[in-house]
């Protein structure tokens, strides 16, 4: 990877990192910093054979947008959506539907594309899609999704030399914790009024 590369991941590394920081803080601000890291990420990506990564980032751009009005204009007081929780046979859907998907695309990414880990590209993107849902719908469990996802995102960028994105990724695992506890915090208070 040239000095560009690098310059260009530093910014999209950046943007991310403060979409993190206001995400965790229930700012709405954040959706503006995901959707220009978003635009740098898609470049990148394609730019590094992970094809699903890239199109999650189109995703990410467009739900951003999305976001920022869930968590402006959203509820049922058009003022915003509160924190919630979904139930455990909701998430036993969500993991059987991503697993059953990413074995699905990996398999053609597999066959038609040269995408060196089709399988583990399939699942962070299928499960990044599900999960970036649930942060614009202000689902609590959201953050224990991102754990996961970013364990596996970490060792995917390590393997294409992207190592500003792994340490971003290590970082957002580190962030998540935090996250899920002080949405966690927020929620209890919310319901206890």
């Amino acid at each position: 990877m040239n000095f560009n590369w690098v310059s260009i991941e530093t910014l999209a590394v950046i943007l991310a990192i403060i979409y993190l920081f206001l995400a965790v803080r229930e700012n709405s601000l954040c959706w503006y910093f995901v959707f220009f890291s978003a635009a740098i990420y898609i470049w990148i990506f394609i730019n590094s054979s992970l094809y699903m990564a890239s199109l999650l980032n189109i995703f990410y751009a467009l739900m951003s947008i999305y976001g920022l009005y869930q968590w402006r204009k959203g509820g049922d007081r058009k003022s915003g959506l509160p924190i919630k929780c979904l139930s455990s046979s909701l998430h036993i859907f969500i993991v059987i539907s991503v697993i059953s998907l990413s074995l699905f695309i990996g398999y053609f990414l597999g066959l038609y594309t040269d995408s060196k880990f089709p399988y583990l590209d399939s699942f962070a993107a299928l499960s990044s899609i599900a999960t970036t849902i649930m942060v614009a719908r202000k689902i609590l469990e959201n953050w224990l999704y991102w754990i996961a996802i970013d364990a596996v995102s970490i060792y995917l960028y390590l393997s294409q030399d992207l190592y500003q994105t792994a340490i971003l990724f290590v970082l957002y695992m580190i962030l998540s914790i935090i996250g899920y506890y002080e949405w966690r915090k927020r929620y209890l208070s919310y319901n206890r009024s």
